[in-house]
């Protein structure tokens, strides 16, 4: 196994997620579904699972409360993730996905999880800070629970500042766009889908130079030394400030698009973790979102898959 950097991902709002599937699925009639499978999930939790499917090893810092909490350490141990807990008020969300045969349309419903309080924000840093891995590389992944601010990101990048580890962020919606409009604290590499830069840009960026040109306004504003931008089926870009590439997404049936993401941040980090240049990285993280894209429901990628699809996934120097 290569030795890497180690990794510790962060999820505040976790989830057990419940998949199943049903002939079909209509308003106002009992849907009969199949019998359901059970994972651990959220963001960062996802990540460390990917990290792992894919032969690496990251530590995963989780906030569980209440019985779905502790189903959910249970999922993640039988997984053989390592997690660091912490306790919060409440009961740790459950999700679910289904998948409708008839159509192959697939209906995820999310939870928003329990509430938190400013005293368990100032907690979870203390406690984050303790065991982050020195020089190492803490992804940050995933919805923040209602009641923690949207600056969370910045907060945490500070709270860690002195381990000199490198912050890894995906996050979304308003705490994106804090990140975006007002750069404080930035972090080592932010990622986000095409959607999400459509909105921060004010509209549709068509083309991969157009993703890459904003992407590299946005660390000129400081808003982060690396971007990268999923595009889909177009595969993804990574801008720095010295250079900006492509890779290409494998040509793959697509099953479910759960996972993708998650998928791609793992493949990414653990790279970066072994000491791969970023272009290199992200050439491994878009083979694991095409890897992941092939399987049921909330499953991961495959390392196998991934693996094998690098070579499918062709890296474009753009500058």
């Amino acid at each position: 196994m290569t030795t890497a950097t180690e990794i510790l991902t962060i999820t505040l709002n976790p989830t057990v997620d419940v998949s199943t599937g049903a002939k079909r699925v209509r308003a106002g009639h009992k849907i009969r579904c199949d019998a359901p499978m059970r994972d651990p999930g959220g963001g960062g939790v996802n990540v460390a699972r990917a990290i792992r499917l894919l032969g690496g090893e990251a530590r995963a810092f989780a906030a569980v409360g209440g019985h779905m909490g502790r189903v959910f350490l249970g999922l993640l141990q039988t997984e053989g993730v390592q997690v660091h807990p912490f306790d919060v008020k409440g009961e740790t969300r459950e999700s679910m996905a289904v998948i409708e045969y008839k159509t192959g349309k697939q209906y995820r419903f999310v939870m928003p999880g329990p509430h938190w309080d400013a005293t368990q924000v100032g907690a979870a840093l203390l406690q984050i800070n303790a065991v982050v891995p020195k020089q190492g590389y803490v992804v940050l992944s995933g919805s923040n629970p209602p009641g923690v601010p949207n600056d969370f990101p910045a907060q945490l990048r500070r709270a860690i500042v002195s381990t000199d580890a490198r912050l890894i962020v995906d996050t979304s919606t308003k705490a994106l766009r804090l990140m975006a409009e007002t750069p404080t604290d930035p972090p080592y590499l932010l990622r986000m889908d095409k959607s999400e830069a459509d909105e921060l840009a004010g509209g549709p960026l068509e083309t991969v130079p157009e993703l890459a040109k904003f992407a590299a306004t946005l660390v000129t504003r400081g808003v982060a030394q690396v971007i990268v931008m999923a595009l889909g089926p177009k595969g993804s870009v990574l801008v720095s400030k010295d250079q900006s590439w492509h890779a290409a997404a494998a040509d793959v049936p697509v099953r479910s698009k759960v996972g993708a993401g998650d998928s791609f941040v793992g493949a990414l980090t653990l790279a970066l973790a072994r000491g791969e240049a970023p272009q290199h990285a992200l050439q491994k993280g878009t083979a694991a979102a095409s890897a992941a894209v092939m399987t049921d429901a909330t499953r991961l990628c495959l390392r196998g898959e991934a693996e094998g699809l690098v070579a499918q996934c062709p890296l474009v120097q753009l500058s």
